[in-house]
């Protein structure tokens, strides 16, 4: 899953306004911040959009990071199938 690609995609973003953005939160700066003094790295998202954009981004992580759990799950239990994971992923 290519979570900058699925937000690009989703809020109809330039891609470098997706990946700076993920990048500013990730280095755990807050939305405020980002929306008046990272305007050009943006693209000049609104704070409207950038707390949509995090909840989209954490809400991926999560389901990203749940896939992989599922996956590691059974596949200890030695019923992972190519097909399976592919219905997971």
């Amino acid at each position: 899953m290519n979570i900058e690609q699925i937000l690009t995609e989703e809020f109809n973003l330039k891609p470098y306004q997706a990946r700076n953005t993920i990048k500013l939160i990730e280095e755990g700066n807050t939305i405020p911040f980002i929306a008046r003094y990272r305007k050009e790295e943006t693209g000049n998202l609104k704070d409207t959009v950038l707390r949509e954009f995090n909840s989209r981004l954490n809400y991926l992580k999560n389901l990203e990071s749940r896939q992989k759990e599922i996956i590691r799950l059974i596949e200890k239990q030695g019923k992972l199938t190519d097909e399976l994971k592919e219905e997971i992923l």
